[in-house]
């Protein structure tokens, strides 16, 4: 059998930068599942986002990381066990993906595709109609590498967060998202300007300078 050099190549050197990657280290001593953590805590002490007793959704939550964050934040004197911290905890956390998720203690977790009407619907009973404080959606589709059907489904999925945030964040109610710099970038912006007060677009020092991602941050949901 013939393995591609260039293949390998690749891979030897993607392997080689991940272990290499001062936040995977970091990751791997604080206990997060993965270095994505590092993202949502710079967003949120730059922002000031999280606080104790929010109720927060994470959308494209495996393996994990933003939720064991935002586990921390809602206990923040406790001592952590395998990444989230244990005991009392100070609000609600409601995470969702299509993958499967180890269990975080607290955290009430939908296992199912956000696009789906009765995965929606999980969803919605979840919140049981408190007002969420705060979404965060790190949801990224599977991508082609043909930009304009990345653009389009990425687009889609952000708009399906968007919806919900409009339905259930209380008003002044905040959301970041994963986006994309590309086709749809804009009009990604643009949507979220209809619907937020304040839009601030921010590349954490924890994303690869390779990547294309950026995180949109919306702060005061209008009230229509």
């Amino acid at each position: 059998m013939k393995i591609n050099s260039k293949s390998k190549k690749i891979n030897k050197a993607w392997i080689n930068d991940h272990v290499n990657d001062p936040y995977v280290r970091l990751a791997q001593r604080e206990g997060y599942r993965a270095r994505a953590a590092y993202k949502l805590k710079e967003i949120d002490e730059t922002l000031g986002l999280i606080r104790p007793g929010q109720v927060v959704v994470d959308l494209g939550s495996a393996p994990g990381a933003w939720s064991q964050y935002l586990r921390r934040r809602f206990a923040p004197k406790t001592a952590g066990t395998g990444g989230a911290a244990v005991g009392e905890l100070l609000g609600t956390i409601i995470a969702l993906d299509i993958l499967p998720m180890e269990p975080i203690e607290g955290v009430v977790f939908i296992q199912g595709d956000f696009r789906e009407a009765a995965v929606a619907e999980q969803l919605h009973q979840a919140v049981a109609g408190r007002p969420v404080d705060v979404v965060v959606s790190d949801i990224a589709p599977n991508l082609s590498g043909i930009d304009a059907a990345d653009a389009a489904r990425t687009e889609h999925l952000i708009e399906l967060g968007l919806e919900f945030a409009q339905t259930h964040l209380k008003p002044g109610g905040a959301m970041v998202a994963k986006v994309f710099h590309g086709s749809g970038y804009s009009q990604l912006v643009e949507r979220f300007k209809r619907q937020f007060r304040v839009v601030k677009p921010i590349k954490p020092k924890a994303s690869r300078d390779k990547s294309s991602e950026t995180f949109l941050v919306g702060i005061g949901l209008k009230v229509p």
